[in-house]
């Protein structure tokens, strides 16, 4: 099972656009030294909404490569087109990866009919582990409890990205999907409070510019201490808030490119790079996080 601290791994591009496989292999051995316990590769914070399918097959397949089976990879495989989104699932199934992360259809806003008949499709389609995600912010269709719960008798089917930021949902989810379905925040404001209610893991932006910390919060919160786990988020918490000052991944880009992990950082459009009015607020939020930067 996949616990703990988890990163929802940036994708780093070169300033023509393509994929930058040298950051990108810095990065996985960079979390793998911080002790992260897994990586996301092409989620919403890898863009992959503006990676073709080929692309995002092998910046999954590179992530694999470079993670060498020593922390669990899960690839991205989210589409508002349910034979896309088998498409995606059928291509990662072997290239080494833990599991799958599925996003809600976005755009066209699926009843909840419409999102069982989906998950279950793409679970159909595989034997690999999939986590279904939540994230009506961002894809305009907001996946209720009742409807994960009906969802839970797949095989397959582990576990639910809840990114609403909605505490009263872990123990509405626990209570209707049992104690062995995995529950991951991903939210990082609330992500403390969502473990010590019972989650079981953090799915993180913030994780990619401070996983040590990240780390520190998560196992003490998993552990049930609740001081260790308040003493490691505190230096956090204004750069929770300034990641999100524009679209993410635009601050986590800037600003792991402003730390060296990355070489650039290039951005896809209709996403553009930070905009210079957020710089100040980004750079006192990683200094109150200890972060130093170049």
């Amino acid at each position: 099972m996949i616990n703990g601290s988890i990163v929802a791994l940036i994708t780093p591009m070169n300033s023509d656009g393509s994929v930058d496989y040298a950051s990108l292999e810095k990065l996985v051995e960079y979390h793998i030294e911080q002790g992260t316990d897994a990586i996301v590769a092409v989620g919403t914070t890898g863009e992959s909404a503006t990676l073709p399918i080929s692309e995002h097959i092998e910046v999954v397949a590179h992530t694999v490569k470079f993670a060498a089976g020593r922390v669990p990879v899960i690839g991205g495989n989210g589409a508002n087109a349910t034979a896309e989104a088998i498409e995606l699932t059928k291509a990662q199934a072997n290239l080494g990866v833990a599991a799958m992360l599925g996003v809600t259809p976005y755009y066209n806003k699926p009843t909840p009919k419409g999102l069982i008949a989906h998950y279950r499709a793409v679970a159909a389609s595989t034997d690999i582990p999939q986590i279904l995600y939540n994230v009506p912010g961002r894809t305009a269709v907001d996946m209720l409890p009742e409807t994960v719960a009906q969802l839970v008798e797949v095989p397959n089917i582990i576990g639910v990205k809840e990114a609403t930021g909605d505490l009263s949902r872990v123990a509405k989810l626990r209570q209707l999907c049992g104690d062995d379905f995995m529950l991951y925040s991903g939210d990082d404001a609330t992500a403390r409070e969502f473990l010590t209610l019972g989650g079981n893991g953090v799915i993180s932006v913030a994780n990619n510019i401070v996983p040590k910390q990240f780390k520190l919060m998560c196992d003490a919160a998993l552990k049930g201490d609740v001081d260790a786990a308040l003493q490691a988020e505190a230096p956090m918490k204004d750069l929770f808030k300034a990641l999100f000052c524009e679209a993410n991944p635009i601050p986590v880009k800037w600003a792991a490119h402003r730390m060296g992990l990355i070489s650039q950082g290039h951005i896809r459009l209709p996403l553009t790079e930070l905009s210079d009015e957020y710089h100040g607020l980004l750079l006192e939020a990683m200094k109150n996080a200890r972060i130093e930067v170049q």
